[in-house]
């Protein structure tokens, strides 16, 4: 067995996190709800795990820079363009066997919020194991309500195995697309249903015979990515960007995931959230006694003051004083340059106003 790898995806645009989020500088190089950066606390908690010279972070070249002072010592990875994490994780996984034919790779988001960073590595390390042994692994969440916003695992509970730390890994019997609420309803009350994390473990020479099987066009692509490295550095940058901007987009999920076999899934509980839009604050920032959440600046000659209001999340950027009276269950962004309000439950459509910059053409404010 080689070593173990982390590959950190860092490539996602986070447009639910408009206004704070922008193109520039996107929800994974944000401290939403944490002391740094999202980004930060992906490699902090790994570092444990996996030495940081094992450590890789793929982003876009347009945000090169922003890894590069945010984790200088980093290993850093580019993709030309985005075309999903298919071709992401493959372009990952060619640079880890370069120097490492037989390592077993974890592949995780950038973005995500921990509770609990020991059992998050407690739970990594049985992940790691069955995949060691030849198996596509993932980390499912136990859901606590009938969440529409998540892809889910149905797994089979009586294929279980204990790996040398006590933790279970179970058989995937089929990857579900995220349900309506009725359909979810039924997996919360039926169990044997997990939320998908979208975390991902296998040796890199079980990944490359899976995309030969299933995604040829991306195995073929990485092999002339692979002889172009061969004949330098400044050759391989050229033929990376040509080849990649070629290649279909698609998510390895559907590219692999749900067409392979011996795959298991790891139920997990360490305080995972996705962080995937405002509302989420609510899940694990510090709440008021009525339920008001206050994250970004918040300063005694500039607090944030809630009246006879409940339920309410406020991030504050700008030095302006921001007052909620008689509300509930809103959200409210303050920037320098823009303001967002809406209800908690509308928070997965903020990705809508940023649509609506782009149709009207509003650079400067995306």
């Amino acid at each position: 067995m080689g070593h173990v790898w982390a590959v950190v995806m860092a490539g996602g645009s986070g447009t639910r996190f408009w206004p704070l989020s922008r193109r520039h500088r996107p929800k994974q190089f944000l401290a939403i709800g944490t002391p740094r950066t999202l980004i930060e606390e992906t490699i902090a908690r790994l570092s444990p795990l996996v030495p940081p010279e094992r450590a890789m972070v793929v982003a876009g070249e347009a945000h090169a820079p922003l890894v590069r002072a945010l984790l200088p010592d980093q290993w850093l990875v580019t993709e030309p363009c985005a075309r999903n994490t298919a071709p992401c994780v493959g372009l990952a996984a060619l640079h880890v066997r370069r120097r490492d034919p037989n390592g077993v790779l974890a592949v995780l988001p950038s973005d995500h919020h921990i509770g609990d960073a020991s059992a998050y590595r407690r739970h990594l390390q049985a992940a790691l194991e069955r995949a060691a042994q030849g198996e596509i692994v993932t980390l499912g969440i136990r859901p606590d309500r009938p969440e529409t916003g998540y892809g889910y695992i149905h797994y089979d509970r009586q294929d279980t195995l204990a790996t040398r730390n006590g933790v279970q890994a179970c058989a995937v019997k089929r990857f579900v697309e995220k349900p309506p609420r009725a359909v979810a309803e039924r997996y919360l009350a039926e169990g044997g249903y997990l939320w998908n994390s979208g975390m991902f473990f296998f040796t890199v020479a079980r990944l490359f015979e899976d995309l030969r099987r299933f995604l040829p066009a991306l195995a073929s692509a990485l092999d002339e990515i692979d002889r172009a490295l061969d004949r330098g550095e400044a050759e391989g940058a050229r033929v990376t960007a040509e080849v990649f901007a070629a290649l279909e987009s698609i998510s390895l999920d559907y590219g692999v995931m749900e067409h392979a076999d011996r795959v298991r899934v790891v139920p997990s509980d360490f305080g995972w959230n996705d962080v995937g839009h405002w509302a989420a604050l609510a899940d694990f920032g510090e709440a008021d006694a009525e339920g008001n959440v206050r994250a970004g600046a918040d300063t005694p000659d500039r607090p944030v003051l809630f009246v006879d209001a409940h339920g309410n999340i406020v991030q504050r950027e700008s030095d302006r004083l921001v007052a909620l009276v008689g509300v509930r269950d809103l959200v409210v962004v303050d920037t320098p340059d823009a303001l967002l309000v809406c209800h908690r439950d509308q928070a997965q459509e903020v990705r809508k106003v940023v649509a609506r910059l782009e149709a009207l053409k509003l650079e400067a404010l995306l």
